[in-house]
């Protein structure tokens, strides 16, 4: 295997063992068509169910494309990205989330606007999941944050994202304790998109 890959994408994974074997096929097909070399880096965030067991089983098929990192109790989200972060090879860097809210087929739409020269890509979900109340929320915040920061991220929530190497190494050596990502990666980007 190349040491460089082109893609590392970074999945935190909590209780994910309904949807689990469903996610690593559909990025397998997506990432076998773009044609592109690629590495899978799983986080598993102090899972209580299967997912360790899955993941495992996964690695033990695909020694070459995966790398496991196991926590050993929960804690979040952006603690697993930043381990992921740290772990990463490729030149361009995908987030995603295990429970399949954000397609893995959408992947190859964020590496296209890598491709145009953009070096943070953001994904939107149009069918978000989130009850009314969280959907509320969620503006609320991203309106204040846009206002105090003048950082305008149409969903902060969506863990779609693509980063150049660049940037991922910038937040990874940051160690922020309390930023969303994804904020953080729009300072150190010089040409964002979403």
């Amino acid at each position: 295997m190349n040491n460089t890959p082109e893609i590392s994408i970074v999945i935190p994974v909590f209780n994910e063992e309904d949807c689990l074997t469903n996610l690593i096929y559909r990025l397998l097909a997506v990432m076998q068509e773009t044609g592109r070399d690629y590495e899978l880096i799983f986080v598993n965030d102090g899972s209580t169910d299967r997912t360790s067991e899955l993941l495992n089983a996964f690695y033990e098929d695909h020694p070459d494309k995966v790398t496991l990192i196991e926590f050993n109790g929960n804690y979040g989200q952006y603690t697993a990205i930043c381990a992921g972060f740290e772990q990463v090879r490729g030149i361009k860097v995908v987030t995603l989330d295990a429970d399949l809210q954000n397609p893995p087929e959408e992947i190859p739409k964020l590496l296209q606007k890598m491709d145009e020269g953009h070096d943070y890509v953001g994904g939107i979900r149009c069918k978000r999941k989130d009850n009314l109340m969280r959907r509320w929320c969620s503006k609320a915040i991203n309106s204040i944050r846009e206002k105090t920061t003048q950082i305008k991220i149409t969903d902060q929530g969506c863990m779609m994202r693509a980063y150049s190497r660049s940037i991922v190494d910038a937040i990874a050596q940051a160690q922020e304790k309390s930023v969303f990502i994804s904020a953080l990666a729009y300072k150190y980007a010089s040409n964002p998109a979403e």
